[in-house]
């Protein structure tokens, strides 16, 4: 694969490939059912012909698994359902050795109710630690003390008898929040971090990174003025709330600038995940100045809405508010209904690989870095996991008009041929889909015109275009459902590209086409001829034209 150099360009991670593996689902080497290090390793050379850059394993660390690992009970572990420090230190041995870089999950905000640090808090209010956490006394008549809302159902604070207090959880009641006002808790997450570097990790995704704070009196949240469904369903009263006092707090930008001054020692990078009332504005503080977050995703990509304008105005949006930040755009991953279900229908009423090639295509076209999850390379549907079998509490809370996350968390289809389509020869921690046995890695490999194939074409095309990793952008206005924009480099011809999102054929006339050259090899049908471009079903056109032509 071509390396990405990160001495000749300390920006590199602007022009990486980010592709997540949810290790759980990756491939089972000892046959409990569940993925685990040493699986990922054995495939890291399959990750590697798919021409990305970066690896973000989701947490592997020591955990009561409530929340499939992101209740921690200790930072600097690994949990032996996923195997050993040893298996980690060879992971990351092999990666590199494949010019891979890995990224891990740092779940800061909370930890698992098992951890030591709570297990110690939760005696007394007035050992060591018993600050550690956010502790709140009741309201005269009892009741929490203020509206705080958990994301995955019910009050943000549950009742201890040991303390008579409640504590708070923004998640599960198992997941307890931290207080990040304490100067301990900080460097006792700095420590942990730094555990990891120094093993050879190369980044880091911060998850729910904008939840680390919260206010200090503990004022209750104002209605929203606006239901918020980006980062929640419609059916969570979560969404009812402006969460101005619960997270997003002024206090968080000095700990990411602590959090990116320890990066800086290692040359490693940085993902915020942000889903607030106001994404963009918070990707924007988060990343602008070069001294916190790298670059940072929010949910805005991850919802129902398809359209190029929902789509134009993100990055638009993004690009207006911020000055020099820098956003990853991600359409799938292990939180979300998979892509091509969530934009193109039920399973067997989608357009399958043909839509998840044009919104590969579209997303690597986007200005930031692209933010991809296993199993969309081989346009996986999202999977029907019966009530019975439901893992995430999340969507046994919330049943039936939200099913939680397990349908885009089902194993890897690695052969249609073999049990469990080779994930685990034992029975697996989730169904394997039927429907994905006929989108398996091996049926695809074989088949020069798969989705999987067409995605490594497709980055390898990209890598050769500066203009698509590293250019600005610039909309045109184009008829729905029609996304065209432009991509500038100083000094090279720029690039239009032109993407139709539906099942019907478009023609448009888009006049800066009619001096441009045919962009061919990217691998999708598309034409323009006489300033008109003509798109067939979920197709593209990209042309090449003089800088400064066509504006």
């Amino acid at each position: 694969m071509t390396q990405i150099s990160t001495t000749a360009n300390p920006n590199w991670w602007k022009e990486a490939i980010i592709y997540q593996v949810y290790p759980r689902s990756y491939l089972d080497t000892n046959g409990d059912g569940v993925g685990d290090l040493a699986g990922i390793t054995d495939k890291l050379d399959y990750i590697a012909s798919l021409g990305v850059d970066i690896v973000w394993l989701s947490p592997f660390f020591t955990s009561p698994m409530k929340d499939f690992g992101y209740d921690i009970a200790n930072y600097c572990d690994v949990d032996p359902l996923f195997g050993t420090l040893a298996d980690f230190d060879k992971l990351i041995a092999k990666a590199h050795s494949l010019g891979l870089k890995i990224m891990i999950d740092q779940v800061m905000s909370h930890t698992a109710d098992t951890h030591p640090w709570f297990v110690e808090s939760r005696k007394s209010r007035d050992n060591p630690k018993s600050d550690w956490y956010v502790w709140a006394d009741p309201l005269p008549d009892g009741c929490p003390p203020n509206n705080w809302l958990s994301v995955f159902g019910g009050s943000a604070w549950q009742w201890d008898t040991r303390r008579k207090q409640y504590y708070m959880h923004n998640f599960l009641v198992s997941q307890p929040q931290l207080n990040f006002h304490n100067p301990d808790v900080q460097q006792a997450h700095l420590d942990a971090q730094r555990f990891w570097l120094e093993r050879g990790v190369d980044g880091v995704r911060m998850d729910a990174c904008v939840f680390h704070f919260h206010d200090r009196e503990l004022r209750s949240n104002p209605p929203a003025l606006v239901r918020d469904t980006s980062t929640v369903t419609d059916v969570n009263p979560y969404g009812m709330q402006a969460h101005v006092y619960d997270k997003t707090q002024p206090e968080n930008i000095a700990f990411l600038q602590r959090v990116r001054a320890q990066l800086n020692e290692f040359g490693a990078v940085s993902i915020g995940e942000v889903s607030s009332d106001d994404a963009l504005a918070q990707m924007a503080e988060y990343t602008e100045g070069g001294d916190k977050l790298h670059m940072a995703y929010s949910f805005n990509l991850l919802t129902p809405e398809f359209s190029a304008a929902h789509i134009r105005k993100q990055v638009e949006d993004f690009k207006e508010r911020v000055k020099d930040g820098w956003a990853s755009w991600s359409v799938g991953n292990h939180d979300a209904i998979r892509v091509v279900t969530r934009w193109g229908g039920a399973p067997g009423q989608n357009a399958g690989p043909a839509l998840a090639k044009l919104v590969l295509a579209m997303q690597l076209s986007l200005k930031g870095t692209p933010c991809l999850y296993q199993g969309d390379e081989l346009a996986l549907s999202e999977a029907d996991v019966p009530f019975e079998l439901l893992q995430d509490p999340y969507g046994i809370t919330f049943w039936p008009e939200f099913k939680g996350r397990d349908g885009c968390r089902t194993p890897m289809p690695w052969t249609s041929e073999a049990p469990n389509a080779g994930f685990t020869a034992g029975k697996p921690w989730l169904p394997v889909a039927e429907p994905h046995l006929a989108n398996s890695v091996e049926r695809q490999d074989q088949d020069p015109d798969s989705m999987l194939n067409f995605q490594r074409r497709f980055i390898a095309w990209r890598k050769t275009m500066p203009q698509l990793t590293r250019g600005d952008i610039v909309f045109f206005d184009a008829p729905e459902p029609v996304l065209a924009l432009r991509r500038d480099v100083e000094g090279m011809d720029s690039v239009l590209a032109a993407f139709n999102l539906s099942d019907r054929e478009v023609s448009f006339d888009w006049p800066a086409s009619s001096a441009a050259q045919p962009l061919a090899t990217h691998g999708l049908p598309g034409q323009a001829a006489g300033g008109k471009v003509s798109l067939p079903p979920y197709g593209a056109w990209f042309g090449s034209i003089a800088a400064g032509a066509g504006k």
